[in-house]
């Protein structure tokens, strides 16, 4: 990697990518960027009705994330400061792939392309998934309005292709480490144990790619 750290966290909705970021930041003391999603105003007609919101929806996530990221590399990165993201910016094609037709599809990557040409790439990913009866539950228990009419359908299609991204991605990006956890296994939110196995072997990625950096975990180095 040799470079600042800049992870994200990545999986289907409802895995708890926002959760893991948080607790990523607040153990390494990194930048947290997280992914503007209430603010949306198409997305609770999106999840209403797919196939006539999808493109105003997956334009919307795409202009804010330029943005954010943007920003992320102009007040942190391009300043040797750690970043840990709740998304990584190929989630965009994830989603817009399964929900815009093939035109809209078509002018859509050209426009995502143009904008991510020069935009800062994650060096380390974290992947998560989870079983659809998993996700339905989390999605319930943190319980957002703007979700309440996901369709389970949509969510298992939208974990399989998850799952499709991440096993081409490693092909095609070796040098960029991939940790995966299955969120059936894993509840870090419950279980600090689970949290504390998932931020050593974080720990190991970064120390084995920055090589003379130490990152301080739990009180110790």
């Amino acid at each position: 990697m040799g470079e600042i750290p800049f992870i994200t966290v990545e999986g289907p909705i409802g895995v708890g990518k926002t959760s893991l970021a948080k607790a990523i930041s607040k153990q390494f003391q990194f930048a947290l960027l997280k992914e503007i999603v209430d603010e949306n105003p198409f997305l609770g007609k999106f999840y209403e009705n797919i196939e006539e919101w999808s493109f105003q929806t997956e334009m919307f996530f795409l202009c804010n994330r330029f943005k954010q990221l943007g920003d992320i590399n102009t007040h942190y990165l391009s300043k040797n400061q750690a970043v840990v993201a709740d998304y990584h910016i190929f989630k965009n094609l994830i989603f817009a792939a399964r929900t815009l037709n093939k035109e809209e599809y078509k002018k859509y990557y050209k426009i995502y392309q143009i904008l991510t040409e020069d935009m800062p790439k994650p060096n380390v990913i974290i992947y998560l998934n989870a079983g659809l009866d998993t996700l339905l539950n989390r999605i319930k228990q943190r319980g957002r309005e703007v979700e309440k009419n996901i369709s389970p359908l949509y969510l298992e299609q939208l974990s399989l292709d998850y799952e499709q991204t991440m096993t081409v991605f490693e092909k095609e990006h070796p040098e960029i480490p991939v940790l995966r956890f299955n969120g059936d296994e894993f509840d870090f939110v419950k279980n600090p144990h689970d949290l504390q196995l998932i931020i050593l072997k974080l720990t190991d990625v970064l120390k084995s790619a920055a090589g003379q950096t130490s990152y301080r975990i739990g009180g110790c180095s």
